[in-house]
């Protein structure tokens, strides 16, 4: 084919491309829609997505549809006339809940309990599975675990049954302890003060070995030869610790610290209820106990929703700016 040189390169002749002297270019491809490859996709895969089915038909059905009934939160909800026939309110249960003389007190007992949970509760686990991965196999770790796992199948009740038993100001073995000593014994459930860390310590003992597993599960994915290459290089144990363990499941802790955040306002409503009592409701009344005492007992639905609703609203918004956070500064997130 004839051609002319050039400084940038051959140029064809117009006897070769035609009359313009321009070489045509291929035809773009045709772009496939993204209906096309999930057609495709399913079609292929299909006893995957049968298989994922029932799972799916369980968030639509039981999350997903329930979610039309926040509209209670916006009306003067009636039993008899149902959601959509109840008369339009607005905003009026939320500025009723907002200008309630004990919202504060209500968001500063809700929060404190979760921020205080998770503070405590959110190393501890960290720190029993990176001491249970230390110690070697044997009857001594197998009886370390099911000592650090057994409390978490224990019920809430009897949780808190164990509690009253433990720190009763008669019999229990606290304050009988204390008064071995010459002490006197303590009401410890009458001090508003003591609730929050008998609320938070006792679910440490109660989570955190089987919270434990999810990072045990992260730590047997760290690659041995990099323990191998440490020890050759002489590091402490301490060491391999800091520089191998930590950084192995900084993305695992990193996912659950988004998740705990994302629940600082979704304080457990069945502990908290079985924990109070007249002497320590200053510190123990938190939002979830009050929208069940005014919201359900009361039989004023639509507030309940609306206090709902916004403890809902505040904790995605928290969810989505840790996450974002947490994206920017350790490139791990949730989405």
């Amino acid at each position: 084919m004839p051609r002319i040189e050039s400084d940038t390169g051959p140029l064809y002749t117009s006897a070769a491309l035609g009359q313009s002297g321009v070489r045509p270019r291929s035809a773009a491809p045709k772009r496939t829609s993204q209906w096309s490859i999930a057609l495709k996709s399913f079609r292929r895969y299909w006893q995957l997505y049968l298989i994922m089915l029932p799972a799916l038909l369980y968030f639509v059905v039981f999350k997903y549809v329930p979610m039309a009934g926040v509209m209670i939160a916006f009306r003067d909800y009636n039993v008899i006339k149902g959601i959509w026939g109840s008369p339009w309110a607005g905003f009026k249960y939320f500025q009723l809940f907002f200008g309630n003389p004990v919202f504060w007190t209500l968001l500063r007992n809700t929060m404190g309990l979760s921020v205080y949970a998770l503070i405590v509760g959110f190393p501890i686990p960290i720190l029993l599975a990176v001491a249970l991965n230390e110690i070697p196999l044997g009857f001594f770790k197998g009886a370390t675990q099911l000592v650090a796992y057994a409390p978490y199948f224990i019920s809430t009740v009897i949780m808190v049954s164990m509690l009253m038993l433990v720190f009763s100001p008669r019999l229990g073995v606290v304050n009988l302890g204390l008064q071995a000593i010459g002490s006197q014994p303590i009401n410890f459930f009458g001090i508003p003060d003591a609730f929050p860390s008998l609320y938070v310590w006792s679910g440490v003992w109660q989570y955190s070995g089987y919270s434990a597993v999810v990072y045990l599960a992260a730590l047997a994915g760290v690659d041995p030869q990099l323990y191998e290459a440490a020890k050759v290089d002489g590091a402490s144990r301490i060491q391999r610790i800091l520089n191998i363990d930590l950084p192995g499941i900084m993305p695992v802790m990193v996912i659950i610290l988004i998740l705990n955040v994302g629940n600082l306002l979704a304080v457990g409503f069945e502990k908290a209820f079985l924990m109070q009592n007249p002497l320590n409701l200053g510190t123990s009344e938190i939002i979830a106990t009050y929208v069940y005492k005014v919201g359900l007992l009361n039989a004023n639905y639509s507030f309940g929703t609306a206090v709902g609703l916004f403890n809902s609203v505040v904790n995605m918004v928290l969810l989505v700016l840790v996450n974002t956070v947490a994206k920017r500064i350790a490139d791990t997130s949730l989405w």
